[in-house]
């Protein structure tokens, strides 16, 4: 879905909103130095597409986030290290 308005002083452009939504990853992840984290968090406290965006984002993380939190049954979890090794003597022996 793009994101497109006429720009009116104190809007900004959609490319601007583009560079803006490549580092709400970013934001979301606390990997941003103060200034652009301001930088980002002022811009989508005024542009609604932006915010929802973002809060999509910061959805998605969570429910990841949550999705990971378990542990692959030690079954499973033998059988992936056993096919790893034969994978790896396969490449050994190439």
């Amino acid at each position: 879905m793009s994101h497109t308005h006429e720009q009116a002083e104190g809007e900004v452009s959609a490319r601007e909103c583009a560079d803006f939504l490549e580092q709400i990853v970013y934001l979301i992840d606390n990997e941003l130095d103060a200034a652009d984290c301001a930088a980002v968090r002022a811009h989508i406290d005024t542009c609604n597409p932006c915010l929802e965006k973002y809060d999509l984002q910061r959805t998605v993380k969570a429910v990841v986030a949550r999705s990971c939190s378990e542990v692959a049954p030690s079954e499973l979890r033998g059988k992936i290290l056993l096919g790893l090794t034969r994978a790896k003597i396969e490449i050994e022996e190439g």
